[in-house]
């Protein structure tokens, strides 16, 4: 086996993952080619006219990974670090992601490489409206679907369908996560989550453990972290750390989550929470604590830290928040690490919900879409655990051999290789 090197990208990171599993599984050359490379990958000039006259010229991207299962399925972020190469990451994560939840979709990924938080909104939805008009003759409601991701939300996803649908009339389906009166599914805010709450209580009870004698710390409080907080608090741990950009909190008797969503609402950010001491980015991932929860960036646990990290359980509703030196150093203490392409799946999950409704033209209670994504989040877990148990190996190996074992199923059927 491969020594995994800290210099690596993000592609090289998810890919020797890949690597690692294609050995296990005895793929051919010839299909390991076709898995480990992308399919197509779009990059788009896009001028920005700002408030003041001037003009920027920013990049955007869109990576399509993997088609073998169904349409191309991805989010799209907005971020400073969010170049080729990263963005070529996650839609491969994407690929094997929707594969081990057995959701009809390819891999793929969009990022506009810029500071959303320097721009006005005017300037947010220029740059959307652009990003969608350079990308649009690539995607399409049976070729490649957007959805949010890092810094975008349920407003971008309508000015994404507004502009595709002025080019080609109106097509809710083109991007899921849209607001609920454009089409939007019930549940998709809560999603991603959710779904990492609900994977976490299957380990939990693997362990013999119940939430209300666990506590939890949850690095990041935007969309998947503040959503996993309240969940995990309303399932009874105790959640009793997270964070943001700006710094993070603890209060050992346990935050009231909904307090603080409040908090956040009105002071943008979780530092200076009423009853809570503040503490860094890096102190909350060596906390004493049951359950960490990553729910930012990706590399947060890496070499430098991950001999500190002291949670027996580690659920990545991050992309690719463990590098894979950090994982090997997890594993062989024992440390229980629930992979992104399980932990984070369920916003992906509730995409296609939204997609087939929208496909329908028939909405879903919410209700229903949260039995419907624990019904695949369990089975997907289920299936990992056992598989596993039955390689001799950790979750995320046999979270990837699932994943990679359907893409080349579906490749060779197809006859791509």
């Amino acid at each position: 086996m491969a020594e995994p090197s800290e210099d690596l990208t993000p592609f090289e990171a998810v890919t020797f993952f890949f690597h690692e599993v294609a050995d296990q599984l005895g793929l051919d050359d010839a299909t390991r080619q076709v898995l480990a490379g992308t399919y197509r990958e779009l990059r788009v000039q896009l001028p920005l006219r700002r408030d003041d006259g001037t003009v920027t010229a920013v990049s955007g991207y869109r990576v399509q990974h993997n088609g073998a299962r169904g349409p191309y399925k991805g989010g799209v972020r907005y971020h400073p670090h969010a170049d080729l190469d990263e963005v070529r990451a996650l839609a491969s994560l994407m690929t094997w992601k929707t594969a081990l939840v057995d959701i009809p979709f390819g891999g793929a990924k969009g990022g506009i490489q810029v500071d959303p938080t320097a721009l006005s909104r005017s300037e947010l939805e220029q740059l959307t409206r652009r990003y969608m008009a350079q990308v649009s003759y690539v995607v399409g409601v049976n070729r490649d679907i957007m959805a949010p991701d890092v810094n975008t939300n349920a407003q971008t996803m309508a000015w994404m369908m507004d502009a595709y649908g002025q080019r080609h009339g109106h097509t809710p389906a083109i991007v899921t996560g849209k607001p609920v009166p454009l089409g939007g599914s019930l549940g998709r805010e809560a999603a991603t989550g959710r779904g990492a709450i609900m994977v976490c209580d299957e380990a939990a009870r693997d362990a013999g453990r119940a939430p209300g004698d666990m506590t939890m710390a949850v690095q990041g409080f935007g969309n998947v972290g503040s959503w996993a907080a309240r969940v995990a608090a309303a399932q009874g741990y105790r959640v009793v750390a997270t964070s943001d950009v700006r710094g993070g909190i603890i209060a050992p008797g346990g935050l009231h989550v909904d307090a603080l969503g409040a908090h956040v609402r009105e002071a943008g950010t979780v530092v200076g929470f009423p009853g809570a001491d503040p503490l860094t980015n890096e102190e909350l991932l060596e906390l004493d604590v049951d359950v960490l929860v990553p729910a930012a960036l990706g590399g947060v646990i890496g070499k430098h830290n991950a001999d500190r990290v002291r949670a027996p359980i580690v659920v990545e509703a991050a992309n690719a928040p463990v590098t894979p030196v950090a994982d090997r150093i997890l594993r062989d203490r024992g440390i229980v690490v629930l992979p992104d392409i399980l932990a984070n799946a369920g916003g992906v999950t509730v995409s296609y919900f939204e997609w087939t409704q929208n496909i329908q033209q028939f909405s879903w209670t919410e209700e229903r879409v949260n039995s419907e994504l624990a019904g695949h989040l369990v089975t997907a877990y289920r299936q990992v655990r056992d598989r596993a148990a039955a390689d001799g190996t950790d979750l995320r190996h046999a979270a990837f051999a699932i994943a990679v074992d359907r893409v080349a199923t579906a490749a060779h059927l197809r006859g791509y290789v």
